[in-house]
């Protein structure tokens, strides 16, 4: 059963990191074309829409905002509306490839959160597999900045940092709530409770940044709200419900390898030796602080051992 159990965790987590890449990839697309507090807004609404009808199906006290609303709140101030609106900003000055690949050391950040919030044990290997994915965020930012413009820092990298910080602590915070509730109330109602502060946003941009509409851009939209920002939270807080952040962070490292492929085949990304070498690291040092390094080399050895012949 636990097995089954933790299968299932990866599989929803993989899940959610595949949808996000292609978030990343579409907000990359569209940075000329709407603003990221508007983007953020019909996204969240769409998703929101869609918990409506989904909600019904669970008990009457599951419907209800309880005590636990403060958690609810800082889920939506952190994941459903900062999160999307530092990634689409960032994203009008990076790559689609760089913002996945320091997207990786979300495990780092998640571990440490959840030891000092949650009081969960930092192992040996997630603290040697943070050092190594922080060491291949350095080189991912240093090389795509001297891409950029020699001895600078690409000012979308520097937000795509600050964004891991959020999502790791969205991501502990998810962790609080569903233990004492359903992921779907726990989604859906801090989907809700971050409208409030997405249209006064929205609005303002607007002075701004009016959005050029196109039936081309309304589809994407409708793209971004039912499966980044509807099925693929879904999918991400049953696999952190099921597996715990941190576990749940460590198929996060997937999200880099998606986001990379996807900016190669439809956006012509190219990642340099800098960014291919730290994403590298990155991927490698969230597997090792996730123990699968260290699992793989025990059950291979497993295998390896030499068969008994009798006592």
């Amino acid at each position: 059963m636990r097995r089954s159990s933790a299968s299932l965790a990866y599989l929803f987590v993989n899940l959610a990191t595949m949808l996000w890449a292609s978030n990343i990839a579409f907000g990359r697309v569209l940075a000329g074309q709407i603003g990221p507090l508007t983007l953020t807004a019909v996204r969240v609404t769409v998703a929101g829409l869609l918990f409506v009808g989904l909600i019904r199906r669970l008990p009457p006290i599951e419907r209800r905002l309880g005590r636990d609303w403060p958690v609810l709140l800082g889920m939506a101030l952190t994941g459903v509306f900062g999160f999307p609106v530092l990634l689409y900003l960032a994203l009008r000055f990076t790559t689609a490839s760089n913002a996945s690949l320091i997207n990786g050391a979300g495990p780092l950040m998640t571990a440490v959160l959840a030891a000092v919030l949650l009081r969960e044990r930092l192992r040996r290997h997630q603290a040697l597999g943070a050092v190594i994915s922080l060491a291949g965020v350095f080189l991912i930012i240093r090389g795509h900045g001297a891409a950029v413009q020699p001895a600078m820092i690409n000012p979308g990298d520097l937000l795509m940092i600050g964004n891991v910080a959020l999502w790791g602590l969205y991501s502990v915070l998810a962790r609080l709530a569903t233990r004492t509730r359903h992921v779907i109330a726990a989604t859906a109602f801090s989907t809700w409770l971050a409208l409030p502060f997405l249209y006064p946003a929205m609005l303002s941009e607007w002075q701004t940044t009016p959005p050029a509409v196109t039936p081309r851009l309304g589809l994407t939209l409708l793209y971004i709200g039912v499966f980044p920002a509807f099925v693929a939270f879904l999918a991400w807080n049953e696999g952190v419900r099921r597996a715990g952040p941190s576990g749940a962070m460590a198929f996060y490292n997937m999200l880099p390898v998606y986001g990379a492929l996807l900016g190669a085949l439809f956006l012509g990304e190219t990642p340099g030796i800098g960014q291919l070498a730290g994403g590298t690291l990155v991927i490698a040092g969230g597997l090792i602080g996730a123990g699968l390094w260290r699992a793989a080399r025990a059950r291979l050895a497993q295998f390896t051992a030499p068969i008994s012949e009798g006592p």
